[in-house]
């Protein structure tokens, strides 16, 4: 167990991307977590100080109801990595699941859930997002169910490459030997043995759907009844000239996010990949 540990530490430290997409998404969690602490006005109040510019009083500004940035920013964070770490897992659950069946079982099956794979590809997701958004509704949990439902897509693919590769290996073919079912050689070998790609590739899928979540926000489809920070770049969209500051210190959050996911991502594709491995 500590020998597990002191390697994890050692990649972790050998490799800077990993290294420092761990310490920004420390920071992001920090501030979410502590957000009550962290913030200096309640964001969803009210004042007459309206398009107020930064000062000591309010850090970031105020937006164009008098409510202040700073506060809205840092209760931003927990909407954005909620819609984000969920509408991930969602789409990474089904995604895994959907590529493994069609990599393992090959023949018909491949062939049909191919052909499902290539429809959804071809649709553009965002709008399909937003047809469901505007028809069932922009509450929160309607964006991360659908925004999980619609990009499972890439990781189907990937997993279905791994499943296609693993079936040939000997011990596959061993299991399958010694008579053991095709849903437990599924779940015991094939899915936890393909699963490393996967789990690099979901980093990027967080911050995927906090774009997507952003997007929806900015045209007017996220959900009004909490902050986060689309909706705060959306508001800010009529203040570009007076409030700068409103937009652009919620759109550098979602910089800040992207690319500590992305830094997190290429981070463990390298200890994951044998190919790019190069620790000893």
């Amino acid at each position: 167990m500590i020998e597990s540990s002191q390697k994890i530490l050692k990649a972790i430290n050998s490799i800077k991307e990993l290294k420092v997409g761990i310490i920004l998404l420390m920071i992001l969690i920090g501030m979410a977590i502590f957000a009550p602490l962290i913030a200096t006005h309640d964001p969803y109040v009210l004042n007459d100080e309206m398009v107020a510019k930064p000062s000591s009083k309010h850090i970031f500004g105020t937006d164009g109801l008098g409510r202040d940035v700073f506060s809205m920013v840092v209760y931003g964070s927990r909407t954005s990595l909620k819609i984000g770490i969920i509408a991930a897992a969602i789409s990474s659950v089904i995604g895994t699941l959907i590529g493994g069946v069609a990599g393992y079982m090959g023949g018909k099956v491949d062939k049909v859930i191919s052909e499902i794979i290539n429809m959804f590809l071809m649709l553009p997701t965002f709008f399909l997002i937003l047809i469901v958004v505007a028809i069932y509704g922009s509450s929160l949990s309607n964006i991360i169910i659908v925004i999980g439902l619609t990009s499972w897509t890439g990781t189907a693919r990937l997993m279905r490459a791994q499943a296609i590769s693993l079936r040939e290996r000997t011990f596959i073919k061993s299991a399958k030997t010694i008579g053991e079912s095709e849903m437990g050689i599924l779940f015991r070998h094939i899915i936890p043995n393909g699963i490393f790609p996967i789990i690099a590739d979901s980093t990027m899928s967080v911050s995927s759907a906090i774009l997507s979540e952003a997007g929806l926000s900015f045209i007017g489809l996220g959900d009004p009844n909490v902050v986060s920070w689309g909706q705060i770049i959306a508001h800010g969209k009529g203040y570009l000239l007076s409030g700068w500051w409103i937009c652009t210190f919620s759109g550098l959050a979602i910089v800040f996010t992207v690319i500590s996911f992305y830094l997190i991502g290429e981070g463990m594709n390298h200890i994951l990949n044998p190919k790019l491995n190069k620790i000893n």
